[in-house]
């Protein structure tokens, strides 16, 4: 770590049988890097920042465990899904964990000129409180979760796309902590506000009174912005609701575990009022009804799985 382009002191009680995990995952210009330690203390000091700075904004986002940073006359400290924020060219230094504590975090460098913000307004949310509990700071850490959960769907096309909406999540939390959100860029606006939309439906699909009107109210926004929002995914608001309630519910019908639950409930789960307009619905989207279908899921010759055509391209330390 001391000779990386961004070099740390790491010093540990457990030097002598120090154990640790680190994937490193390449999103174009940004890196996300998982990482399982035992506890240590790393220190970026004035004297390495003079050695190289590679003019970067690095997140880390704490999973489990805890930490606490310093830097300049400040202190903070961190427990799991709290959201530790650092520039490298700024001293800091971190304890990472305490008393044998094993700690997993994710960690995010983003070039500067990448953060859509002025950077003096960047460099004032460096060091504030950043909470990955709810909002912007959840959104990030289901982003983070995710994309390190399972990488092998991924291909090294979708990197620098990949890196685009973690550039974009990143500026704004940055700009939600100064409340600043009007300085962020149009297009990076749009594209945060879709994600927060996509996650607001994904929370309340049980909720029948989940409408278009309900889903603008609850971001602030116009019915017909919301409307004008998705018009380039080709989708209307309406449509995404039903689709992805649809989706939950098949999944639900498909699920053995779950075989002697009533079709008329799993229709209620996803926030579908009457019985017969969720077959309506179903059948137009599968072609059968929810009964026909379980019913063929639960017979394993009846609709086979396809067949892979072949192997994923890319792994962690392929996404570039």
């Amino acid at each position: 770590m001391g000779s990386t382009h961004a070099p740390v002191d790491l010093s540990s009680e457990y030097a002598a049988d120090f154990r640790a995990h680190q994937r490193t995952l390449r999103l174009g210009a940004m890196t996300v890097w998982p990482s399982t330690v035992q506890p240590l203390l790393s220190r970026r000091t004035a004297k390495l920042v003079r050695c190289s700075d590679p003019g970067t904004y690095n997140l880390t986002l704490v999973l489990e465990g805890t930490a606490r940073a310093s830097w300049d006359d400040r202190e903070a400290e961190y427990r799991p899904y709290d959201l530790h924020s650092q520039n490298s060219w700024q001293p800091c230094t971190v304890q990472v964990g305490q008393n044998d504590q094993i700690v997993r975090c994710v960690g995010v460098e983003i070039p500067r000129n990448l953060v859509a913000l002025p950077r003096n307004s960047a460099d004032r949310a460096i060091g504030r409180p950043l909470s990955a509990r709810e909002g912007v700071g959840a959104l990030l850490a289901g982003f983070l979760t995710r994309l390190i959960a399972d990488t092998s769907a991924y291909r090294a096309t979708d990197g620098p796309r990949l890196g685009a909406v973690l550039g974009d999540l990143v500026s704004a939390l940055f700009a939600h902590t100064l409340d600043s959100g009007r300085e962020l860029s149009p297009e990076a606006h749009r594209r945060t506000l879709t994600l927060s939309v996509r996650s607001f439906i994904g929370r309340n699909l049980h909720d029948p009174d989940l409408t278009p009107s309900t889903v603008a109210a609850a971001h602030n926004v116009s019915t017909s912005y919301l409307y004008r929002l998705f018009q380039d995914e080709n989708v209307t608001i309406g449509a995404l609701i039903r689709r992805e309630r649809l989706e939950r519910a098949r999944r639900d019908l498909a699920d053995p575990a779950q075989h002697g639950v009533p079709v008329h409930e799993i229709a209620a789960r996803w926030g579908f009022t009457h019985h017969s307009a969720f077959t309506r619905a179903f059948r137009a989207a599968h072609g059968t009804s929810p009964s026909d279908y379980r019913q063929a899921r639960h017979q394993p010759t009846s609709i086979p799985e396809r067949a892979s055509g072949g192997t994923p391209t890319g792994s962690a330390d392929q996404v570039m």
